[in-house]
């Protein structure tokens, strides 16, 4: 979320960030939390009856004595029934191989970040939906594998009680603080209730009996946004110092989705555990490598597992690693499509421990050194910055409140810490190159690549103004397209991400934009596609609309699991669907010579 909701000013004051007459007292939210943890504590499920141990912490700390690589598996189906049958499957199925998976993440739907009371009606994506402590219980209850609810838990407006329901369940790995930096639910404007929410569901969690760890997953944060990796580790130093320090908990961190070159991989890994990063959550598979031949993604799941094993067996941090489903770029991968990548990431495991003496890891731990030293900078320059602008550093209300409202553009710019440099991004040169800079920028040279000469002159001379924006909290396409549009000359306007139909309606009419670029991802396409030309009718715009990324939503008024394609119902909606960036530019350079 880089899009204020209050306006910013060159010099950061306390008056531009907080303009609210009062802000909540963060003592009484503490106190809440502490007086809910009471009755609300960590509830028994498989997992602790079968290893013995009283949190995941504890679990992994013995694993990692052990030498073991541990695993993790992310699911979570739309029908709940479902859910709790691939937890059985996917657990028994690795057990009668020899082997074990650790861990499960549960893949909620991001309509669980709004409040029971206020969920029905609201929009919906393609992951799991628990309405009751029961429903939680059922997962975890499942299989005897530790189970870790991120997304849409912490970070939201449902934040505390999502944090009960999963704590009574059994869960002591929960998150995601990342997703409260970037994620806005779709209808929900009010950034104090949910920084509310966020800080009494972290005290409710330090107040536990035993050790819970707050997980956030970087990517879903601040480190996609980022130019440089140093300003993703002085994120982790931020979120730690606000989580242990100022409140009491555990944090564990995960990265990996957008980590893509094997030495920047690896030295991130190194960093985290000269921090003291123990135990870590995941290592997320580095998704953005996968495309459209799942042969071909073959390489790129063995390339990250293999740097990930080392790692994990070289300096142990306790992240678990994630072998994700070739399919993942195209839908949301089947039972068995699970229990393939896991048998594969057992197989390389022990295969790949042979290869140590092959692997020197000197590049990795140089990066590791200015990812380390630009993390501290970072993480001093942000916490010194703040304070000379009036905010209260010591609360982390107001702390949490003032990153999320600055946003990771600006932060990087003011506060980043490479040199000056005006002719780049974010006006710095970066200590270590974010790999998602670096993709974007291939990417964007392909497509660019691809035009002919007449297409390219036809839309760099035309004028053209774009309002790009996201459905939900992915930002990754909307950045690639940012990057295209701009090398051919087009004005991008800002729409922001997650943004609500009406805003970005608005917000083209007030550009006078000549189309709305659109990139979507969690399964609302359609209905999302729906909205927003009720929107623009109403504030009279009347302008294409590109819609890509992942076409698909479950179908209304169904059960099932999985979403289906809906690219021919965007077209008859009235979209341009885009399957890529590329199918995009030929109707840019027809618009570009209608205009002439």
């Amino acid at each position: 979320m880089d899009t204020l909701p209050y306006p910013m000013i060159n010099s950061l004051t306390r008056a531009a960030l907080f303009p609210e007459p009062a802000l909540p007292d963060f003592d009484e939210l503490i106190a809440e939390g502490r007086q809910l943890a009471k009755t609300v504590v960590v509830g028994p499920c498989p997992f602790f009856d079968e290893y013995g141990v009283a949190s995941e912490s504890e679990y992994k700390r013995q694993r990692m004595a052990e030498g073991a690589v541990m695993l993790h598996a992310h699911l979570g189906f739309r029908e709940a029934a479902k859910s709790q049958r691939a937890c059985a499957e996917i657990h028994e199925s690795i057990n009668r191989a020899g082997h074990r998976i650790d861990r499960y993440g549960i893949c909620l739907d991001w309509s669980m970040g709004y409040p029971r009371a206020m969920r029905e009606g609201m929009p919906k994506g393609t992951g799991l939906i628990l309405d009751d402590d029961e429903a939680f219980a059922a997962i975890t209850g499942a299989a005897p594998v530790a189970p870790h609810f991120g997304d849409f838990v912490m970070g939201t407006p449902a934040a505390l009680e999502n944090t009960a329901g999963a704590l009574k369940a059994g869960s002591t790995a929960i998150g995601n603080l990342g997703q409260y930096f970037t994620f806005d639910m779709p209808g929900w404007d009010d950034d104090v209730a949910t920084t509310s929410e966020t800080v009494k569901a972290l005290a409710l969690i330090a107040a536990q009996p035993v050790e819970v760890i707050v997980q956030s997953n970087l990517d879903d944060g601040f480190a996609a946004l980022f130019c440089d990796l140093t300003s993703a580790l002085g994120m982790v130093l931020i979120e730690r110092f606000i989580v242990e320090d100022l409140i009491g908990g555990r944090t564990g961190h995960c990265y990996g989705h957008t980590f893509t070159n094997p030495v920047t991989r690896l030295a991130f890994q190194r960093a985290l555990a000269r921090q003291g990063a123990t135990p870590g959550t995941m290592v997320y598979g580095n998704t953005t490598a996968y495309g459209a031949n799942e042969a071909a993604n073959y390489a790129a799941l063995a390339g990250y597992l293999l740097v990930d094993i080392h790692g994990q067996r070289s300096r142990p941090t306790g992240h678990a690693i994630n072998p994700v489903p070739v399919t993942e770029a195209q839908r949301i991968p089947e039972i068995d499509e699970i229990i393939d990548a896991q048998l594969f990431a057992n197989r390389l495991i022990e295969r790949g421990t042979a290869m140590a003496p092959l692997i020197n890891d000197s590049a990795a731990e140089a990066v590791a050194d200015d990812i380390v030293a630009g993390g501290e900078r970072f993480r001093s320059n942000v916490l010194e910055g703040l304070e000379d602008a009036g905010v209260d550093t010591r609360d982390p209300f107001e702390l949490l409140l003032a990153i999320r409202r600055i946003g990771a553009k600006r932060l990087e710019e003011m506060f980043g810490a490479g040199e000056p440099e005006d002719s780049i991004p974010r006006g710095r040169q970066p200590m270590v190159r974010s790999d998602v800079m670096d993709e974007i920028e291939n990417a964007g040279r392909q497509h660019l690549d691809n035009l002919d000469d007449a297409m390219r002159t036809a839309i760099r001379g035309a004028g053209l103004t774009a309002c790009t924006a996201t459905t939900d909290v992915h930002e990754y396409g909307k950045l690639a397209i940012d990057a295209v549009l701009g090398e051919l000359g087009v004005a991008v306007i800002d729409g922001g991400v997650s943004t609500d139909p009406d805003k970005l309606a608005a917000r083209a009419r007030d550009s006078a934009a000549d189309f709305i670029a659109l990139s979507t991802f969690n399964g609302v396409a359609l209905g999302y596609l729906k909205a927003l030309k009720r929107e623009m009718a109403a504030a009279g715009v009347d302008v294409p609309v590109f819609i890509g990324g992942r076409l698909n939503q479950i179908p209304e008024a169904s059960n099932t699991s999985l979403p289906v394609d809906v690219g021919d119902d965007l077209a008859n909606a009235g979209a341009v669907v885009c399957r890529g960036i590329g199918d995009m530019l030929p109707e840019l350079s027809a618009m570009a010579t209608a205009k002439d």
